[in-house]
C-alpha cells in the first residue's frame, strides 16, 4: 500500500505549495509527488526571459516579470484541469498577484495602470473553467534568518545580488498574505520541523498532516 491509499488522499487532489523565496517549495512538491504518485507543476525559473533583468531593474521590468509568470501559471492551471487533478503545484497563482504585483505597485516600481491590467488579466483568468482552486495550500514558513541562510546556500548569482532588505519585506508581506488567506484550506509547515533532503522519512508525518486537513476539511463542507 503506497503513501497516497494508506492516508487516503484523494487520487484527484490539487496541492499548491506556498512560501517567499528560498523555503524549500520545489523540494516539498518533488517529495510530495513522489511520495503520492502525484504529477508536479513547477514555475519556470531557468527559462524566464525577464528574471535577470528584473533584478537589476526592478522598475523597469516588473509588470513584464508578473504578465510572463500569470501566463505560464495560468498554461499549467489548463494543464492541471485537462488531467483532471493529482497534482502538486510549486508556488500558488495567489501569491503573484497577493504579493509580488501589489508590492510593486505599492512600492512604485510597477505603475498604477500596469498594476490595474495585471488585477484584469488575473480576474479574468480566475473566472475561466480552466482554474481549480487547489485542495489544500501548504505554507512554508520560517524565521526571515532561516530563509536568508537558504538563500546564501543556494547560491542564485541574482538573488545574492539583491539586498536584505528585500527579502525581509518578502517575509513580512507572506506572514500578512496567509494571515487572510481564504481561497482554500490551509496548512502551515515550519521548515525546521524536518529536512527532506538528509530524511526522505519525514515525509510521512507531513501527508499524515495532509490527510487530516482535507479530511476535516470535508467534514466540515457536510
Amino acid at each position: 500500500m503506497n503513501l497516497r491509499t494508506q492516508y487516503n488522499i484523494p487520487a484527484n487532489a490539487v496541492i499548491t505549495i506556498a512560501g517567499t523565496v528560498g523555503v524549500g517549495k520545489s523540494t516539498m512538491t518533488n517529495a510530495l509527488a513522489n511520495a503520492l504518485n502525484f504529477r508536479t507543476s513547477f514555475e519556470k525559473v531557468d527559462s524566464n526571459p525577464y528574471l535577470d533583468k528584473f533584478y537589476a531593474d526592478f522598475e523597469r521590468w516588473s509588470f513584464h516579470l508578473q504578465i510572463y509568470f500569470l501566463a505560464e501559471r495560468f498554461k499549467e492551471q489548463k494543464r492541471i484541469f485537462e488531467y483532471g487533478g493529482g497534482f502538486i503545484q510549486d508556488r500558488s497563482i495567489y501569491e503573484d498577484t497577493g504579493i509580488f504585483a501589489k508590492m510593486h505597485y505599492e512600492k512604485g516600481t510597477m505603475s498604477p495602470v500596469d498594476y490595474e491590467t495585471y488585477k484584469s488579466l488575473f480576474e479574468a483568468m480566475v473566472m475561466t473553467p480552466y482554474f481549480p482552486h487547489p485542495d489544500l495550500l501548504i505554507y512554508l514558513e520560517g524565521t526571515i534568518d532561516d530563509i536568508i541562510d537558504r538563500i546564501k546556500l543556494r547560491g542564485r548569482p541574482m538573488e545574492q545580488q539583491t539586498p536584505i532588505t528585500y527579502w525581509e519585506e518578502m517575509h513580512e508581506r507572506y506572514e500578512n498574505w496567509i494571515t487572510a488567506f481564504n481561497a482554500c484550506p490551509v496548512l502551515r509547515l515550519n521548515i525546521n520541523d524536518y529536512d527532506l533532503v538528509e530524511n526522505e522519512g519525514t515525509i510521512e508525518p507531513i501527508i499524515e498532516k495532509i490527510s487530516h486537513t482535507l479530511h476535516q476539511t470535508q467534514l466540515l463542507k457536510k
